[in-house]
């Protein structure tokens, strides 16, 4: 017997543990059923819907084959996938997720991109919206517009270096057929990228062929159907969390986080908001919000920013979903979430004292000592070393990026010369 076979059954027999913990607690079901629904309505459906009708109709009018001829030069050097992923990047970060999974399904759908370069592109494009961040966590969960910036650069920036890290996803070969693709076809002139950029629009709207009226229509009908997926999955996710915490057996996963946060420095009451959000983004950044006042602010945002850049299973459920019609495997994004969480949740603690200092004087907060840095029997030691790593290999990554674009030059500078 299989590991895959065992799948259904075990599905299964959690539907039915579920089914009958809603007739043991049907109050806390119910109420945490209205929660997930308010959430999604007050929330999820006001800032998500109108960018998936906004995306689907700058599809049909060829816009992504536009910043694709732009951002061509860019995004093949330093994240190894078209320049079309330029588009679903600025959509992804904009809209938050799972627009990036949409998206990056859609240019796979057109064969515009390859397996690889979808599986690196909705690694890093998948991240939370600029509205969520700041109206629902860092005003309504937080109530504290300052710590806006931190957790920007913490969450939108350790996207960015995921991107980085994940040009290495893939076949080495599929590198190599790169360079030589670009060595041989012949370089354009800056002052005619534009002009290509608009008749590549221009040719895609032409073999799109939808007018305006029926490109808005089946924009909203599209759309519709993905906004109820994602509003399902909310409510589903909240009830199952609400149900096993009711009957305990959360309990066990609760002692874990909670020794590895104290190992790490970190509060263990924070476990709560981790526990959640490893489930539902949503609830997981609440948690962490409404967590006691004694609890440090910086190890707040940090629990916040793992949370919205790991996603929550209810994120995952999502994209898996989206993933499905096409051959983009699952388990790249899954590992690259957790990676962002990991770097998203560092950059606050490591960055707090130059950019949130100030906020320490409002609440009861652990100062971030610099001796610690290179200390190894320290926790915060620990997380700053952890940081100096993921810094070096950083710097790695962008030698290697400098020496393929050196490489690829000289690969088309030997091919010019040949002729």
């Amino acid at each position: 017997m299989t590991l895959k076979s065992l799948v259904i059954p075990t599905f299964i027999t959690v539907l039915m543990g579920l089914s009958v913990l809603m007739f043991v607690y049907p109050v806390a079901y119910l109420a945490a059923a209205i929660r997930g629904l308010v959430i999604w309505w007050d929330v999820l459906f006001p800032s998500l819907f109108p960018f998936f009708i906004i995306s689907e109709v700058l599809l049909g009018f060829g816009i992504v084959h536009l910043i694709g001829t732009l951002l061509d030069p860019f995004m093949k050097p330093i994240f190894r996938i078209p320049g079309s992923g330029g588009f679903v990047a600025a959509m992804g970060y904009v809209s938050g997720y799972p627009i990036g999974a949409k998206l990056t399904a859609k240019l796979w759908e057109q064969k515009m991109i390859t397996r690889d370069e979808g599986e690196r592109l909705v690694a890093f494009t998948t991240s939370s919206d600029p509205i969520f961040l700041i109206g629902a966590v860092s005003i309504g969960f937080f109530h504290n517009p300052g710590i806006v910036p931190i957790l920007a650069i913490a969450h939108y920036g350790g996207g960015f270096l995921v991107g980085v890290l994940m040009r290495y996803h893939g076949s080495r070969t599929s590198q190599e057929t790169l360079l030589v693709s670009q060595s041989q076809s012949p370089p354009r002139r800056r002052s005619n990228r534009l002009r290509d950029a608009l008749r590549a629009m221009h040719k895609a709207r032409i073999e799109d062929g939808r007018n305006l009226g029926e490109l808005i229509q089946e924009a909203i009908q599209s759309s519709l159907k993905l906004i109820i997926v994602v509003g399902g999955l909310v409510v589903f996710f909240s009830v199952f969390l609400e149900l096993l915490t009711q009957a305990n057996i959360m309990m066990g996963l609760y002692f874990i986080i909670e020794h590895v946060l104290s190992f790490m420095g970190i509060p263990p009451a924070l476990s709560k908001s981790l526990v959640g959000g490893i489930f539902e983004v949503t609830l997981g950044v609440r948690y962490a919000g409404e967590s006691a006042t004694s609890i440090p602010l910086s190890f707040k945002v940090a629990s916040a920013a793992f949370i919205l850049s790991w996603g929550g299973l209810s994120v995952h459920a999502q994209i898996a979903s989206i993933l499905h019609s096409t051959n983009l495997r699952y388990w790249p994004f899954m590992v690259a979430r957790f990676i962002h969480g990991i770097l998203a949740a560092c950059l606050v603690l490591v960055l707090w004292k130059s950019l949130a200092g100030d906020l320490d004087s409002k609440n009861t907060m652990v100062r971030f000592d610099m001796s610690t840095q290179f200390n190894f029997h320290s926790p915060q030691g620990f997380v700053n070393n952890l940081f100096i790593f993921l810094i070096l290999l950083l710097a790695m990554t962008l030698l290697s990026i400098i020496g393929n674009m050196m490489m690829s030059l000289w690969i088309r500078l030997r091919h010019s010369s040949g002729k």
